[in-house]
């Protein structure tokens, strides 16, 4: 399995960005699939994650962010409005082979793809 992220920058507060995940030889749909990640002293955080019935987003980016996936082309995407300073972080797509909720504990996924620096700042 190979996960590659993209799409971070940097972007003003109230900003949007779009990170997008590509999933090789790997099917999207059958285990969760999802976005961390990590701030500067900080563990890792489950900011959003989807399985094929459900998703999960951290309280703290409801309503701001909409993760997505495009499974003919093994595509996750997250959509990311309304960014705050605190959003900054590197973020990461992870999978899980045998979790089939979409989890936020990061030590449920298997499979990490390298990260994508976001940072939020005027």
């Amino acid at each position: 399995v190979q996960l590659q992220a993209s799409g971070g920058g940097l972007v003003q507060p109230g900003g949007s960005l779009r990170l997008s995940c590509a999933a090789s030889r790997f099917t999207l749909d059958y285990y969760a699939i999802g976005w961390f990640r990590q701030a500067p002293g900080t563990e890792r955080e489950g900011v959003s994650c989807i399985s094929s019935s459900s998703t999960y987003y951290a309280d703290s980016v409801k309503g701001r962010f909409t993760i997505f996936r495009d499974s003919a082309e093994n595509m996750l995407y997250l959509q990311m409005d309304s960014l705050k300073p605190e959003d900054t972080a590197v973020y990461y797509c992870a999978i899980t082979d045998w979790v089939t909720i979409p989890s936020p504990n990061p030590y449920d996924y298997d499979y990490w793809g390298r990260g994508t620096e976001v940072t939020v700042s005027s």
